[in-house]
């Protein structure tokens, strides 16, 4: 199986969106996943793969936290600029949503579908990527919200059954 061939398959998974954010005031990293997942509610625990050569990579080793925000329909405009559309990197790509903290200090979405906040616990190298395994110790979410969901390449709001734009 071939690089092409695997990601045309696994782009028929369908995936919450979410942001993976880190760091402090003035000092923030995040970016846009796809690959996260619950690993146990005993303790509650979250997986998210990172390449590392994602600018929040090491950002995210530093803090020892990070945050999950999947995102809701609606949010596509986040999502694409946590996934480098226009350019911004680092902080420059907080600006403009409104983020608050909670427990680890790390960037939580206000608006958010839902955010978990994240102590590191293990990191587990594959490749080109890091298995980041964090402790859910708080979280917030909108029970009136709908998912960003990513499918063959493209947003979808679930709440509309096809592709978003925008």
């Amino acid at each position: 199986m071939n690089t092409d061939s695997y990601r045309a398959l696994m782009r028929h998974q369908a995936g919450a969106v979410a942001v993976i954010a880190c760091g402090g005031a003035h000092a923030r990293a995040g970016l846009t996943a796809t690959a996260v997942a619950s690993l146990s509610d005993r303790p509650p625990t979250v997986l998210v793969c990172v390449n590392q050569t994602a600018g929040a990579h090491d950002e995210i080793v530093r803090a020892n936290a990070f945050s999950v925000n999947l995102l809701s329909a609606g949010q596509q405009m986040i999502a694409e600029c946590f996934a480098g559309k226009g350019g911004l990197k680092g902080e420059d790509r907080f600006t403009g949503f409104t983020w608050r903290t909670l427990s680890t200090g790390s960037p939580i979405l206000i608006d958010a579908l839902a955010s978990l906040d994240c102590e590191l616990v293990e990191q587990h190298t594959f490749n080109t990527h890091s298995i980041f395994i964090g402790h859910v110790v708080d979280g917030q979410f909108r029970a009136d919200a709908e998912p960003l969901l990513y499918f063959r390449g493209d947003y979808w709001n679930f709440a509309d059954h096809h592709g978003a734009k925008g």
